[in-house]
């Protein structure tokens, strides 16, 4: 029987010993996989992916899974195109470009908090501390991915490398979710064009209630949104949207009240309360409450996986070198002087490299953090996936720990600073990279492809992709700057926040504790901490777009609650459609700011709608035919066949 006529097996779900699994494409089956087509689409696709998750990171604080897109883009590609039916192919492809949401969250994380405290930050750096993080965490899983993807088979989930290895079995059979993503991606980036780029319509409406203290309502009409909206779902996007609502209708007026009676500036403002707009108050009281509850939750979030993680290190480490070696395909380790490599690269780089200049005490801890939670990382995935993997939590005690040595050892002010985030970032890379590399490489298991292939191509793929991403920071912060109301950058204000806490001091800690004890009643109470946090830290108008997307899915969801086949469905099609629309908007935003950067303008449509009032309608109203096509798409296989 064909590999396109065929499913999954079950045994790929557990059942069996790993050592006895047979891969969807058996060892005796000959069949291409690292191959001239599938190597460059993969690099295209890891640089594509990069600097897409790198824009809607530092703007929203949240990336999406490159694994799933890519996975249907290659075999939609290869099959289409290049005539190629190599699963193995459509594999790598997806593989290396899921290698581009690592290192987007590797470097959003901390390496925009050097710009904020006040440095320079250049292209070659953010390469740098992408190749040094990122071969530590290619290579550090190779001692132990036979024990975690092998002999743990169907103890270790690895939840999204299941869906990984589904969709490329299912998307091998025809060609309409890659139509879907296509769709989703023309949508969005005529949508960004006409908006972002040419000005016809404004991407934020909002609404001064002067009656209640000048707080203000609004929505980010954007595409992306929308699309990272209906990827999580009402489960996170409610909770976001209830920070908000916590932050900008009780918070914000709270401050207003008692603030507009003081006569002097309150620190850390400069400005009067009763001269500031709700926008303003946001920004320097209201972001230092939701660090304090980010913070929080990744303490909490740590706290919560202790257990996990050092069991998930015993058990790692004690499956160290098991099992016979084998020369079948799905056994092709990279060889363990890959492993030594990576570990004396990472360390003298780090130590040496004059833009980074950690210190041999600072490239000690980069390469033992790295390899400890890059261990961890791998694991952590096969139990939660990568998308819920607390890679925030694990940075930040690397943070606390690295900053902490270099102020023992007189290393202070912003030079110490600097150093101690650079090798955070290093250690941050190499956590996201580990767990990103170890849900490939389950997938690919799976499948029956090569791990040393894929560890190969993935530590290539992020090597070129780290100047894609770095370049996209670069861009935005020319364009808007860091840490503007534009680009947020959630995670690296904190960062910042922490790392100046303990080198300084200089901090406003009453604000910062009382978002601790937001964050600590999110605990006690049994909801999620870091989407309410977030929801804090965040601007209520984009937190209400990202609502508005999960309320999508939710109708999609309730009008097929009697057909869990429609449902499922429907929801995978929206799904496709909304990544197609993060991905549009994404990269247009990318270009609309390489204009800005030059100072060319291009919103030559602006004057089109005078009134400000009508041009908030009409983006509100746009926005909202953008939201019930979204809708209607996800819905309209039942009208054609239920496998459509």
């Amino acid at each position: 029987m064909s590999n396109a006529s065929r499913k999954l097996s079950k045994q790929a779900y557990g059942g069996v010993k790993g050592e006895d699994y047979i891969p969807f494409v058996a060892t005796t089956e000959v069949m291409p996989e690292a191959t001239g087509y599938s190597i460059i689409m993969g690099i295209i696709f890891a640089v594509i992916f990069a600097a897409a998750n790198t824009y809607l990171g530092l703007k929203v604080g949240l990336t999406i899974s490159a694994g799933i897109p890519g996975a249907i883009l290659a075999t939609g590609i290869l099959k289409s195109i290049f005539r190629r039916n190599s699963i193995l192919e459509a594999n790598y492809v997806a593989s290396l470009a899921a290698v581009g949401e690592s290192i987007a969250g590797g470097i959003i994380f901390v390496l925009p908090a050097i710009i904020l405290i006040g440095f320079n930050l250049s292209l070659i750096t953010v390469a740098l501390v992408t190749v040094i993080g990122g071969i530590m965490g290619v290579y550090f899983i190779t001692p132990v991915r036979k024990y975690l993807i092998v002999q743990e088979h169907g103890n270790l989930i690895y939840p999204e490398s299941m869906a990984q290895a589904e969709v490329l079995v299912n998307a091998n059979q025809g060609g309409q979710g890659f139509k879907s993503v296509l769709k989703g991606l023309g949508v969005g980036l005529g949508y960004k064009i006409l908006s972002g780029g040419f000005g016809l319509w404004n991407e934020t409406a909002s609404y001064t209630i002067t009656a209640y203290q000048g707080t203000m309502v609004g929505m980010d009409t954007l595409a992306s949104l929308l699309g990272v909206g209906f990827i999580v779902g009402t489960g996170t996007s409610i909770l976001m949207f209830a920070g908000s609502v916590v932050a900008w209708l009780g918070l914000i007026p709270l401050i207003k009240f008692f603030g507009v009676y003081a006569a002097t500036p309150i620190f850390p403002s400069n400005m009067l309360i009763s001269q500031m707009s709700a926008t303003e108050i946001w920004a320097n009281y209201i972001k230092y409450i939701g660090a304090g509850a980010v913070a929080m939750g990744g303490f909490i979030s740590l706290a919560r996986s202790l257990p996990t993680i050092i069991t998930s290190f015993k058990e790692a480490m004690g499956g160290f070198g098991k099992g016979e070696k084998s020369y079948d395909r799905v056994n092709e380790e990279a060889p363990i002087v890959w492993v030594l490599a990576a570990a004396i690269f990472g360390f003298l780089l780090t130590w040496i490299i004059p833009s980074i200049g950690a210190g041999i005490v600072g490239a000690i801890l980069a390469v033992l953090f790295s390899f400890f939670f890059a261990v961890v990382s791998a694991r952590m995935v096969g139990v939660i996936g990568a998308s819920n993997n607390p890679v925030s939590g694990m940075t930040i005690a690397t943070l606390l720990v690295i900053a902490s040595v270099y102020k023992a050892m007189g290393a202070t002010g912003n030079e110490g600073m600097r150093k101690a985030l650079l090798s955070a970032g290093i250690v941050c890379v190499a956590i996201a990279v580990g767990g990103g590399v170890a849900q490939s490489l389950k997938a690919t298991y799976i499948i029956g492809g090569s791990p040393r292939k894929i560890q190969h191509g993935m530590f290539i793929s992020l090597a070129i992709a780290s100047f894609m991403a770095g370049a996209t920071v670069l861009l935005l912060h020319s364009a808007y700057g860091i840490g503007s109301e534009q680009v947020t950058a959630p995670q690296a204000t904190l960062m910042r926040l922490i790392v100046e806490g303990i080198m300084t001091g200089q901090l406003p800690w009453t604000l910062v504790i009382i978002g601790a004890v937001i964050a600590l009643f999110c605990a006690l109470a049994g909801l999620p901490i870091l989407p309410v946090a977030l929801g804090i830290y965040l601007p209520i108008s984009l937190n209400s777009a990202i609502f508005f997307g999960g309320i999508i899915r939710k109708l999609v969801e309730v009008r097929f609650k009697d057909n869990e086949v429609y449902r499922d469905n429907g929801v995978e099609r929206g799904t496709l459609i909304a990544s197609g629309l993060v991905a549009g908007d994404a990269l247009t935003g990318i270009i609309v700011g390489v204009f800005a950067a030059l100072n060319i303008r291009i919103d030559f449509l602006s004057g089109i709608i005078p009134n400000e009032i009508l041009k908030n309608l009409v983006s509100i109203g746009i926005f909202i035919a953008l939201a019930i096509w979204l809708y209607n798409y996800s819905c309209t296989f039942k009208r054609n066949s239920e496998n459509a």
